[in-house]
This record gives C-alpha cells, structure tokens and sequence, in this order.
C-alpha cells in the first residue's frame, strides 16, 4: 500500500468528519472512550465481562416464571431434607425463644446445658469424623489446666492492653513461639486470629494493601484451585481478583508454568499450600518462592493445617521462612496446634509486611482508633487457652502426635488403596487421604453407606471424591482399621443391591447433583438453604 492511497483515504476522512457537528464528534469521542475504558476496567476487575454476561443470561432464565417455579420446587425438596437431616437431633424438648422472667438457677442450668451436651453424643472421640475436632479430650490434667485458665481470663480483652497486661503478653509469646517452629528470624512477626479464614483473610488483606500503596488500582491475587475457599472470600471482600491455577492431575500440586504465565503487573500474592485440603498434596513452595523473587511478588503459604505437623517431622517438603520468597504463613493453632477452637496465628517475614494489615482511623471522633485485626475487640480467653496449650504440649508431645497422625494416615492410604472399586487421588501422606470411585461405582452413593455406618467423611467435588482428614481420635487401636473395613464392606453392598429411593435423596445426592448445575448462583441458593436449616426451629407436635 503506497502513501499516496493513504493520504487519500485520511482526505474522505477529513472531509467526512467536517459533516458532522464537532459539538457531536466531540460528545462521540468523549462517550466511546468512557465507555471502552469502564469495558477494559470490567474485564481486568473481579468479577470480569465474561461473568456478568453469564450472571445476566442465568438470572434472565430463572425469572421466568415456569423456571423459577421448578427452582423453587427443588430447593423446598432440598430444604425440607436438610432441616429434617440436621434438627431430628436436637431432642424433645422445647425451643427457648424468649428470656426467661427469671434467670435460671445454676443446677437446673447445668442439667439443661448436659441435656444439650448428649444430643448428638461425642462421636468424633471414637475416631469417626473428618476433622473437626483435633484432641481427643482424654487428658484431664490438660482439662483442669483449661477451667482455671478460662477462669482467670474469660473477660479479658486485648484491645486493652494496660487493662490485660497478662493476655498481651501471652499473645507476644505466642506469636514468637510460632515464628521460632517456623523458623522465622528475629524480624518475623505477626498476630493471633479466630481461626484459619480469618488468618488467610489477614494476609490477603496485608498483601491487597501493599499493592494498593504500589499503584496497582486492580489486585490480583494467583492462587491453585486447591486452595482454601477463604481466599475466595478474601478475594470477594476485599475486591481483590482471584486467578486460579490448575492442579497437576497426577501430582495434584499447582501447575507452576500456568501459575507463572498467570503473573500480570496486578499480582499482589502468590499462594501454595502445605498440605491442601482436598487432597493433603503440598505444593513445590520452594519453587513458588523462586517466582515471589524474581517478580518481587509476596508468596503466602496456607500451612493451618501441616504447620504443627511439618515442624515435628523430619521430611524434605521446604514450606516455612527458611524458603526465599515466603513472606506470609497462616497455621491453626485449634487443628494440629491442639488448642481450644477460636486460634489461629498469621505470620510475616518481618513488619514492612505486617504493617500492612493494620487499620488505623487517625480522624475519628472518638480518639485515635487502631487495631490489628479487623476485630477491635478480642476474646482475650481465646489467647490464653491457646497459650496454655502450647506450653502444655511441649515439643515431645507435638512431635509423636505428629508421628502417630502420619503413620495413621499411610495405614489407611495403603489399607483403602487395596480396595478394588476406589481410587486414591494425590500421594501424600501428612494428614490426608482423598479417594473416589471407579469401576463404575458411585461415589456419591458410596458416601451415603458410609455415612449409615456412622462415618463423617468430608464431600469433595471437581472430581467428585470424599477425604479424611486424619486427627489423633484416628490414631486411637483399632480405627483405621475399621474405616477400611467398612470402606470394603460399602462397596460390596453397592456392588449387590440397586439404589433406593433413599440414596436419591440423601445429602450426598444431593451435593452431587449440584456439581452438575451450570448455573453456580444456584448452589448459592443450595448453600442458602443449608446455612438457613442450621437456624432452623421446629415446632414439636404435642
């Protein structure tokens, strides 16, 4: 194409253009980058034009008003079920909807409170539940120690720290014992939380603020689609954008190429886990460390649920600060720690990071306000059970628990492995053995027998698989080798008899029926109802 047809055609141009109202090319000009700009700023922000679009056409379906019918026809189904799986164990009594005129007496309060204590019994002692609970309660020395903690210590408030001198510094100590297992230097740092979201919470926060104070108006947070779902909730709270990397399908650590290709100016984070909790693999954080260097992007380690494990065991997995890169941990005191539910720590390399977590309202009214969680008050109690416990332990006790919970977990890798009909999905063997089924057996089904054999197992999806997430209530004689046999005898029954109308309805059909639901804002409504029956009161028939 030679100049002079150019310039020939920038002429029509021109002389096209001097049609038209410069008032109206102006508006024109003006209008058409505003609106490509709000485009280009929808698909770099969190949610992305792809789906709004989605959420758009999905919500225009459900409005119409056969479609809607069905939906709401299902989700009762769902609800009814749910309400009647959770409170058909809440006994005979009464619900207590009203204050009483008169505060109750101790005695009767007491009887009342065990009444509530037995309704579902304490069946994770017996070592049949996924998780949950990570003592087995059995120490009534550690008990005793608890009630007079809980004793001194159940207003206390951090928040005041002159007032709570005692908590303060048990909260320090905590902090730098947690730094030391993790072998931070002297300059890591960091603060206690209530639990592990909010732990990854504080750090995704941290790292979104960092970037904010870089420039970057979008964050960008790169993390393996095994991760927590609190990232997600981070993600979601505070506008951060999650760009999720893939799983290996063999390893089932997180693909480093993608996760590197993934990278953008917008990164504020890298994450990996250690272990993860679908399938207790723990991804190369060493390398993931190696990426944080070279793009000078923070790399945040979930270690809540192999911290107090990996720091008792000899193995080759690099996770901790010993790693280049790694500038954040979250690990759960109330899992493997032991202690009391309602601890968790978040810990970073050193201030520059943690700084970054702090809220501070210089302006209000009511003085200067500063905190360092989002919490303003905190249940001092929860510090100094947690700190109690850890002095407790002690770092013989932590390391045969350790010891016990991973040679549990390879009994049953390897005793369920030998079942003809289940699949093992990741090799690892910290604290986590995840299967499903082949062979054409459903796996769905296979978790509803398991569940009338009294085991709690954990619902996994993309792939549809269930886990165990071994606690030392499995390490007790004779466990493990129960859950295999019942995992055997499961599959043979489903080998032999049809399913009933039951195994249709059950919890487990119904969490899988919802992997097959293109639109994900109807499994919101599916969660709704769940979240719903858990508050859910029913009136006794007389």
């Amino acid at each position: 194409m030679n100049s002079a047809y150019l310039y020939n055609v920038v002429d029509e141009i021109n002389d096209d253009l001097k049609q038209i109202n410069p008032l109206v090319l102006a508006a024109f000009c003006v209008s058409s980058t505003y609106l490509a700009c709000q485009l280009w700023n929808m698909h770099r922000d969190d949610i992305g034009i792809r789906r709004r679009v989605k959420n758009y056409v999905f919500n225009f379906v459900k409005s119409i008003p056969m479609v809607r019918k069905q939906i709401d026809t299902q989700l009762k189904e769902v609800k009814d079920e749910l309400v009647k799986s959770l409170v058909y164990k809440d006994g005979p009594n009464e619900f207590i909807t009203k204050l009483p005129e008169q505060g109750i007496n101790p005695d009767e309060l007491i009887n009342l409170a065990r009444v509530y204590d037995r309704m579902e019994g304490p069946r994770y002692l017996e070592g049949r539940v996924s998780g949950a609970v990570f003592s087995d309660e059995s120490n009534t020395d550690e008990m005793a120690v608890y009630q007079e903690v809980f004793r001194r210590f159940a207003w206390s408030n951090p928040l005041w720290p002159k007032l709570f001198p005692g908590v303060r510094k048990m909260e320090s100590e905590v902090i730098r014992i947690c730094c030391n297992l993790m072998n931070g230097d002297e300059e890591s740092c960091g603060t206690m939380s209530t639990g592990g979201t909010m732990s990854i919470m504080l750090a995704c926060l941290a790292h979104r603020n960092r970037a904010l104070k870089r420039g970057v108006q979008f964050p960008e947070m790169v993390i393996p689609s095994t991760c927590h779902a609190a990232f997600t909730k981070a993600a979601e709270v505070f506008r951060i954008k999650a760009v999720k990397i893939p799983v290996d399908p063999q390893t089932y650590k997180v693909d480093l190429k993608k996760m590197r290709s993934a990278i953008s100016s917008r990164t504020c984070m890298l994450v990996g886990s250690a272990p993860n909790f679908p399938y207790g693999t723990v991804d190369d954080i060493a390398a993931i460390g190696e990426i944080g260097v070279k793009y000078d992007i923070p790399v945040h380690v979930d270690a809540c649920l192999g911290g107090f494990l990996l720091s008792f065991l000899e193995t080759d997995y690099q996770w901790d600060f010993r790693v280049p890169g790694v500038t954040s941990i979250s690990a759960d005191t109330h899992k493997y720690g032991l202690t009391p539910k309602g601890s968790s720590v978040v810990l970073y390399k050193n201030a520059s990071y943690l700084h970054n977590q702090y809220f501070c309202d210089p302006d209000w009214q009511g003085g200067i306000y500063a905190s360092s969680t989002l919490e303003g008050s905190r249940a001092g109690v929860n510090i100094a059970l947690c700190w109690a416990s850890l002095l407790f332990q002690g770092q013989d006790n932590y390391r045969r628990y350790a010891e016990d919970i991973v040679a549990t977990t390879k009994k049953i890798r390897e005793g369920i492995s030998a079942i003809p009909g289940l699949k093992m999905l990741g090799s690892e063997d910290v604290c986590i053995v995840s299967w499903t089924c082949d062979q054409g057996l459903d796996i769905h089904r296979f978790h509803t027998e398991m569940s009338r054999r009294n085991w709690q197992l954990s619902g996994l999806q993309f792939p549809s698989a269930v886990h165990i997430m071994v606690t030392m209530n499995h390490t007790k004689e004779g466990v493990a080798e129960r859950l295999i046999s019942d995992c055997k005898e499961a599959v043979d029954f489903i080998r032999n008899s049809p399913p009933s109308d039951s195994d249709r309805k059950s919890e487990a059909a119904i969490y899988g029926m919802s992997q097959s639901i293109p639109d994900r804002s109807i499994v919101n409504e599916f969660a709704a109802a769940y979240l719903d029956a858990t508050y859910s009161m029913i009136k006794r028939s007389s």
